[in-house]
């Protein structure tokens, strides 16, 4: 018999699906609350499909989670203890742009702590809605350079560099690694409102 714990994307799947269950939620419901497709969230939810970045994002702004609060419920869907030792650590990785994230923090810390690695050329994009329940951000670049575009505006990050977000704007903001040949890695920060 096999113990092995269940896929990050299996016990994901299974966690959009209670989180919209205890909002009384219907899938149509959550399509019209992210702008993500019916059938897209049926897929998801039945774990035919995995999730980008950018529509973890819609999905969880919609459901007023941090992509980290949803990851962090998910993983602690199989028994995650409250040290985020780092072998344990969910690492997920976006299947269109091979972005890989690491969550840092044990489940329902705050602020909560991820660990992004962007690959060279990669580019994520998130809408304002995946961030409107969020008190702030800031996002610190540990290794090569960053690019955050906010609207029509950019911000370009090198190691050591920090931002904090003005997350009380109605736009939406994408995060870029200009690089050809190296990845971008950085720190996020999140704190809930």
């Amino acid at each position: 018999m096999d113990d092995a714990p269940p896929a990050l994307d299996t016990l994901l799947a299974a966690r959009i699906r209670r989180e919209r269950e205890a909002r009384g939620w219907s899938i149509a419901d959550l399509a019209a609350a992210s702008g993500v497709s019916r059938a897209m969230i049926s897929k998801v939810e039945r774990a035919e499909a995995s999730p980008t970045a950018s529509l973890l994002g819609r999905l969880s702004g919609a459901l007023h989670l941090t992509v980290s609060t949803l990851l962090a419920r998910a993983e602690a869907d199989a028994g995650a203890p409250r040290i985020a030792r780092h072998q344990a650590q969910p690492v997920w990785t976006d299947p269109a742009t091979g972005y890989v994230r690491r969550a840092l923090t044990p489940p329902g810390a705050e602020p909560e702590l991820v660990e992004v690695e962007l690959p060279p050329g990669a580019r994520v994009a998130y809408t304002a809605s995946s961030f409107a329940f969020l008190r702030g951000q800031v996002v610190w670049v540990t290794a090569g350079r960053l690019v955050v575009e906010e609207g029509a505006e950019e911000s370009r990050l090198h190691a050591g560099d920090s931002l904090a977000f003005d997350l009380d704007t109605p736009r939406g903001h994408a995060f870029r690694n200009p690089s050809r040949s190296k990845p971008c890695r950085y720190l996020v920060a999140l704190s809930r409102r």
